[in-house]
């Protein structure tokens, strides 16, 4: 799977069913399911790096009310995974934006079901649950560059 088609499948959410998560992927889902396996996890893969390129302090500080303020300070490490979640799903051009300009991160939004996305097509696929362990981890605090 390359770059252009991971952006292409994530290009497939249909934002007018927000408010009904499954609805809103299921696109993206059926048209990475016709996929071959492999690219089920590079989908996967390329998610995992772009999640793992936004796991910052740069960026944990622009979320809005849950933001990162410091150590010992309250911060929802899920929450701050489901806003970079947000930003990947908006397309390429907004990750790029926010990728490049920290300030520009979505305040108080986030997309959790993102992801879902390849979970859900490799059981539509397979009949069998999805055991992928990217080569980097999207988790937050795992870019330890970044929260130097």
């Amino acid at each position: 799977m390359t770059e252009k088609d991971f952006w292409g499948i994530l290009a497939k959410l249909d934002w007018k069913r927000t408010g009904d998560d499954e609805a809103v992927i299921a696109p993206a889902v059926r048209e990475l399911s016709r996929r071959p396996l492999a690219d089920i996890k590079s989908f996967q893969e390329i998610l995992a790096a772009k999640l793992h390129s936004l796991d910052g302090k740069a960026w944990a500080r622009q979320t809005g009310d849950d933001s990162y303020k410091g150590r010992g300070k309250h911060f929802s490490v899920d929450q701050f995974l489901y806003a970079r979640c947000c930003v990947v799903a908006n397309g390429k051009e907004a990750y790029e934006n926010v990728l490049g300009n920290p300030k520009e991160m979505p305040r108080d939004m986030d997309f959790e079901p993102l992801l879902w996305i390849a979970g859900e097509a490799h059981e539509k696929k397979t009949g069998q649950e999805f055991d992928c362990h990217p080569k980097v981890s999207y988790e937050t605090f795992s870019n330890r560059k970044e929260w130097k």
